[in-house]
C-alpha cells in the first residue's frame, strides 16, 4: 500500500480561488484531475470513492470544485455556466502543469454532474495535455457540439441505466464525440448512482479507462529536474520534520 500524502489547496482561477485536494505518493503512475461543481471538501463523497480507487492503484488525483462556495449558494444557475467553468479548469490545468514534476505526468480528467460539460470543452481545448476523459453521468451536452466534434482524447461515458436523462442528455453527447469513444451503461444506477454496488462500479470502470489510456511519466529532462520533482520535494520535508 502506498503511502498518499493529502494536501488541501487554493488554486487561483481568474480573480477566484478554487477549493481544491491534491493526493501524490512518491512514483505515482498519472495524475487524475476529479472536476465537479459541488464543495469537494465536505459534500459529494461519490468523487472521494472513486479518488482512493484511483490511488489505490498508484494514480495521484487532484479533486477540484470548478465554483466557489459563494456561487454554490448565492446563485442557482452558477453550475450551468460551463464557458465559466471551463476557464477555470484550463487556469487548473497550466496551475498544475507549473508545479514541480507534475508537468511529466500524463493527465485524466474525470468529470461528473454540469461539469462534465465543462470537461469536455477543457479537454478539445487542451488536446495535447489530456490523455484521456471519463464523464460519470452529468451534462457533457452542455459542452456543444463543436468541443465534442473536436475531442481528441479516448472519452469514457458511464452512464445509469435507471438515469431518465440518459437518452436526452448522455446518449446524444456520446454521438458526437469525435475520438475514440465507450459507452458504458450501469442497468440499477440512477442519476447520482446511490443503488448499492452502481458506485463502486462506476469506479472500477472509471479506473480501468484511465489505466489504459494514460501513459507511463515521462523521463526527466535534466538532473535539476529530477531533484524538484514531487517525490524528492515529499522527503525533503519529511526530513525537515525529523530533524
Amino acid at each position: 500500500m502506498y503511502a498518499f500524502r493529502h494536501t488541501s489547496l487554493s488554486v487561483s482561477a481568474g480573480n477566484v480561488w478554487l477549493d481544491a485536494m491534491l493526493a501524490h505518493a512518491p512514483d505515482v503512475r498519472g495524475i487524475a484531475v476529479l472536476v465537479q461543481n459541488g464543495c469537494i471538501l465536505h459534500a459529494d463523497l461519490r468523487d472521494a470513492v472513486i479518488a482512493k480507487r484511483l490511488q489505490d492503484a498508484h494514480f495521484a488525483t487532484l479533486s477540484v470544485d470548478l465554483l466557489t462556495r459563494y456561487e454554490e449558494q448565492r446563485d442557482v444557475d452558477a453550475r450551468y455556466n460551463v464557458p465559466l467553468m471551463s476557464a477555470r479548469l484550463d487556469a487548473v490545468l497550466e496551475w498544475l502543469d507549473h508545479q514541480p514534476g507534475f508537468d511529466r505526468l500524463a493527465l485524466a480528467l474525470v468529470a461528473s454532474g454540469t461539469a462534465c460539460g465543462a470537461a469536455v470543452r477543457s479537454a478539445a481545448r487542451n488536446r495535447d495535455r489530456v490523455s484521456a476523459l471519463v464523464c460519470r453521468g452529468g451534462r457533457p451536452d452542455l459542452a456543444g457540439a463543436g468541443p465534442l466534434r473536436g475531442l481528441g482524447c479516448p472519452t469514457r461515458f458511464i452512464t445509469g441505466g435507471a438515469d431518465a436523462g440518459a437518452p436526452r442528455y448522455q446518449r446524444a453527447a456520446y454521438e458526437l464525440v469525435g475520438s475514440m469513444r465507450d459507452w458504458q451503461s450501469i442497468e440499477q444506477a440512477d442519476s447520482d448512482f446511490r443503488a448499492p454496488g452502481s458506485l463502486d462500479q462506476a469506479a472500477r470502470l472509471t479506473l480501468d479507462w484511465v489505466v489504459e489510456h494514460l501513459p507511463p511519466p515521462k523521463p526527466p529532462e535534466s538532473e535539476a529536474e529530477a531533484v524538484a520533482t514531487p517525490t524528492a520535494a515529499a522527503r525533503d520535508r519529511e526530513a525537515e520534520g525529523e530533524q
